[in-house]
């Protein structure tokens, strides 16, 4: 079960807010670093996204030709429930013991009515296990969240939830993992 995975960041938003399985648009402006971005991707890999609006024009933006696979619900960004929306302050403000803990003990603690780390985790791992079997020697290109890409960095990686959260993963920035190749699974490419 081995396949070459390129994990694409979806397009910028500009909300100032948490942006969960909100769906607001990328901002897919800047055509000159989607063209970068495009040429950069194996021209042979397959091309999935999550069902969110700005995974789905990102990858849309990119696929050139690559087979395009259908939307995938379980590559959303975590469900932030009640904090969608608000901003980190507003957050602290309402939750200021749960947010604090969700970010200084992230795994099991979730948002009002959302998702915790080891939730979204679960719910990703299988779609890239079963993606992984159907494309076993083959690469895959993956539009989706920064949340997303995080648990997958751990799971590469070995890492607890707090040390993939100090991760850094911009916009239209690319992460490649190998799963079950061999040694230093990821590489970052802004």
């Amino acid at each position: 079960m081995s396949a070459i995975w390129y994990w694409v960041r979806h397009g910028p938003t500009h909300e100032k807010t948490f942006v969960g399985h909100r769906d607001v648009p990328a901002d897919l402006s800047d055509t000159a670093a989607l063209a970068r971005l495009s040429a950069y991707l194996p021209r042979d890999a397959v091309v999935v996204s999550s069902d969110l609006l700005r995974s789905v024009t990102t990858a849309d933006a990119i696929t050139d030709g690559r087979v395009r696979l259908p939307h995938a619900p379980e590559l959303r960004e975590f469900d932030f429930g009640l904090w969608d929306g608000l901003t980190f302050d507003a957050i602290a403000a309402r939750d200021p013991e749960l947010s604090r803990a969700y970010w200084e003990t992230p795994g099991d603690i979730a948002p009002p009515h959302g998702e915790s780390w080891n939730m979204a985790a679960a719910r990703i791992a299988p779609f890239v296990d079963h993606m992984n079997r159907e494309y076993s020697g083959q690469r895959v290109i993956a539009v989706a969240h920064i949340g997303v890409i995080l648990t997958q960095i751990a799971r590469a990686a070995d890492l607890d939830p707090v040390q993939a959260i100090m991760q850094s993963i911009d916009n239209l920035s690319v992460t490649r993992i190998d799963y079950g190749v061999g040694a230093d699974p990821i590489n970052h490419c802004p």
